[in-house]
């Protein structure tokens, strides 16, 4: 059967998605996944290091910053990630994946970069802003390209996966800042100016490793690029065959679809907020509660650990440490089960889970009980099941929406959930750690706990079954023609 059959006008069928789908694991995937999947590393640095450095921003001859001043820049962090997910996900719809996960990528290097020789507390806000303005593009560019490649069967694990990686990018901050902070070994003011430019080093050796990356067969077919989406598909599958690979027939019928070249902001809108509502909500509720329980908790951690557990500024890192290994074990360990029990089990138990033992660990914070490792050990086991539950949101989002508006669906709700869990998160926890009174701190670990439990029932009531489904099955694409 031909891969690409032209019917009438800019009609054709193709079995290319169907190809790519029955694809085994080789070699082409690991690529993709390490070239791509570092963005979150990159958050996890980011995220990290603005915990681990806050001490010594407090310190600092220049900056001089108060607790609420560091919630400050952490809500700078993730406005700018909102700003940046809709208007460069907007892009990625229109322009290619491609396109964008290369621009993304450079002005997240240039402004974390800069973010190192900030002089003000405006200025270190402004580049937090424009940091996270980077990353919140590269989440769309780069969830969307990713499940667009991954074969279906392999498609829950691998997003978890990946997004557990930020975990390994909490990990490298973590061990940066104990360095770096030491004054045995640099430490003051220049310290954590060096902490900053990791993350502009790794950007730029990972600008490197893009280049190999071809555009998304499953965007270019559906914008009147069918015969460049047949050479990328042809030629990933003969890489496969000359590794010894035998591939198996592609099952099912071919699409049938309606070349265009963009699709219209009304049809977006119309289609995620109408046709897709009840999507739209499982997914809103999802990243909002995730958004709230990780930014709230993870950009104060130091602040309760330096205010409430005297720990020198300096040793915050090796806290991150058993927190980083228990998130990035969560995705790793429970992803299997996600293709294989499938979602709407999953993905509800990660998050009632995650909701009930931050209560209990609250509870015991807000009475004294716990001394600082029992802390940490306690939020290494929450987050155990909160980072598969996180990185669950974001896999919902971006495989059940149709391929058209797929990246601008994780940003819009991406955004949406940032917006409501994100910004306020940090800025109330902030507020609270000030008072420097439990009682407060507790306050805001309930309604952590509360939103978890909430988007749990939502999930467990309205969410989609889609484990090991093609992409165009779960969600029809908006140029598929009838039949």
């Amino acid at each position: 059967m031909a891969s690409i059959e032209h019917l009438t006008g800019h009609t054709f069928e193709t079995d290319l998605p169907a190809r790519l789908d029955r694809l085994p694991w080789g070699r082409f995937h690991t690529l993709l996944v390490v070239a791509l999947g570092i963005t979150w590393l990159l958050d996890g640095l980011e995220v990290t290091l603005a915990g681990s450095v806050s001490g010594a921003l407090k310190n600092s001859p220049v900056l001089h910053l108060t607790n609420s001043d560091i919630g400050l820049a952490g809500g700078a962090y993730l406005t700018g990630a909102v700003i940046g997910a809709l208007f460069f996900g907007w892009l990625t719809d229109r322009l290619g994946r491609r396109k964008l996960f290369f621009i993304t990528l450079f002005l997240y290097v240039a402004a974390t970069a800069a973010t190192a020789f900030s002089f003000s507390l405006w200025s270190f806000v402004l580049f937090r802003f424009l940091t996270g303005t980077g990353i919140g593009g590269e989440y769309t560019a780069i969830n969307s390209t990713i499940q667009e490649f991954t074969p279906a069967r392999f498609r829950g694990w691998v997003d978890l996966t990946i997004n557990g990686t930020f975990w390994l990018g909490a990990a490298l901050g973590a061990g940066g800042s104990i360095v770096l902070l030491n004054p045995q070994t640099v430490g003051g003011d220049l310290g954590w100016r060096l902490c900053f430019g990791i993350g502009a080093v790794l950007g730029l050796v990972i600008l490197l490793m893009r280049l190999w990356l071809p555009e998304s067969p499953r965007w270019l077919l559906i914008h009147n690029q069918p015969e460049q989406a047949r050479h990328i598909v042809e030629g990933i599958e003969e890489n496969f065959r000359q590794q010894g690979h035998e591939l198996s027939p592609p099952s099912g019928r071919p699409l049938r679809l309606h070349a265009r070249d963009h699709t219209p902001l009304r049809e977006v809108f119309q289609t995620l907020f109408v046709t897709y509502r009840q999507r739209a909500l499982v997914g809103l509720t999802l990243l909002s509660a995730q958004a709230f329980f990780y930014n709230a908790i993870f950009f104060t951690y130091a602040l309760v650990l330096i205010d409430f557990y005297n720990v020198p500024y300096q040793s915050i890192g090796w806290y991150v440490l058993p927190l980083a290994l228990g998130n990035f074990c969560g995705p790793l360990l429970l992803g299997r089960l996600f293709d294989v029990v499938g979602r709407r089990v999953m993905i509800s138990l990660t998050y009632a889970i995650s909701g009930v033992l931050l209560a209990v660990s609250g509870y015991l914070f807000q009475q004294g009980i716990l001394s600082v490792t029992q802390q940490a050990i306690a939020w290494m086991v929450i987050f155990f099941f909160a980072s598969a539950a996180a990185s669950s949101a974001y896999l919902t989002v971006a495989e059940t929406f149709p391929l058209e508006i797929r990246a601008l669906a994780i940003a819009v709700f991406y955004a949406i959930g940032t917006a409501l869990g994100g910004i306020v998160g940090p800025t109330l926890f902030g507020h609270l750690i000030e008072t420097h009174d439990r009682n407060y701190v507790f306050i805001g670990y309930l309604i952590g706990a509360g939103l978890m439990l909430a988007a749990a029932v939502v999930q467990a009531l309205w969410g989609v079954a889609a484990e090991r489904q093609s992409l165009e099955s779960v969600a029809r694409p908006l140029s598929q023609a009838q039949d």
